[in-house]
């Protein structure tokens, strides 16, 4: 049997050992939970942030404590330069990351007829461009080195199921859909895995104050019972970026708790 067709042993198919990872948006929420998931299977964690610098600081120390690697990491990224300034930082601080987690991304709620220019463009550059700058520059790289790697886009349930006031979020979240079965087909041939994680509704601190009637009504229509965790989505994402799913790429794994079953009349 042709060696790449022999499968790692079950025990081996998570082990992240001597990889490094880039998770971007990881100060907080989904990508603190998505960083602290990785370097628990191995990885060496870049943790990415804009503005939450304690936040990423408290994530890597925390990853330290762990028994891990992690190197916080400032940068804007809906700049080329800046996205290739923090890859320069990256490489000199743990090495070339052959994992990325596209994890950042901004969540306003804007009316259609009150969104303006800017908030359109605001929302479409933080969760849409920010994925393809980011994976157009670690592709860059990676080809460069002759090396794989294995990308994840964070999109949303709300790329199938429309929400009042995200029309601009709903657009960048589908488009970050299609933009992965995209990257899949043009970087498969590069030996470059790209798939999506779309999470349904996540708890927070604070979100049962901030949002009641939308928590109630979620945990009413959702078949498991429960609102989603931040290891919940760490946990696809760390399945997605393994050996377990090798032979995936294009794909998009939902983890909302089935909320999407839900008939619409």
């Amino acid at each position: 049997m042709p060696a790449d067709l022999i499968a790692p042993a079950a025990s081996e198919l998570l082990n992240l050992s001597g990889r490094v990872a880039l998770v971007t948006g990881a100060g907080g929420g989904i990508g603190a939970g998505i960083a602290l998931r990785l370097a628990e299977a191995g990885a060496q964690v870049l943790v990415h942030y804009r503005a939450s610098q304690a936040g990423a600081r408290g994530v890597a120390r925390l990853i330290g404590e762990r028994g891990g690697t992690a190197t916080p990491l400032r940068g804007e990224l809906t700049s080329e330069a800046d996205v290739e300034a923090l890859f320069d930082r990256a490489v000199d601080a743990l090495g070339l990351p052959g994992i990325i987690v596209n994890n950042a991304g901004t969540y306003p709620v804007t009316s259609l007829v009150d969104m303006g220019e800017g908030d359109w463009d605001l929302v479409i550059d933080a969760n849409l461009k920010a994925t393809h700058i980011v994976t157009r520059a670690a592709t860059r790289r990676l080809r460069a080195a002759g090396r794989g790697g294995a990308v994840v886009n964070i999109a949303s349930i709300e790329a199938h199921s429309v929400a009042p006031a995200h029309a601009h979020y709903v657009a960048a979240k589908a488009g970050v859909v299609m933009y992965t079965k995209a990257a899949a087909r043009e970087l498969g041939p590069l030996g470059i895995r790209v798939n999506a994680v779309s999470p349904g509704l996540i708890w927070r601190e604070g979100l049962d104050d901030a949002w009641p009637d939308g928590v109630r009504r979620y945990q009413a229509a959702v078949p498991l019972g429960r609102l989603g965790r931040a290891d919940d989505v760490a946990d696809a994402c760390l399945f997605l970026v393994s050996d377990a799913a090798r032979w995936i790429t294009g794909a998009e794994l939902v983890v909302d708790g089935g909320v999407l079953t839900n008939p619409t009349y």
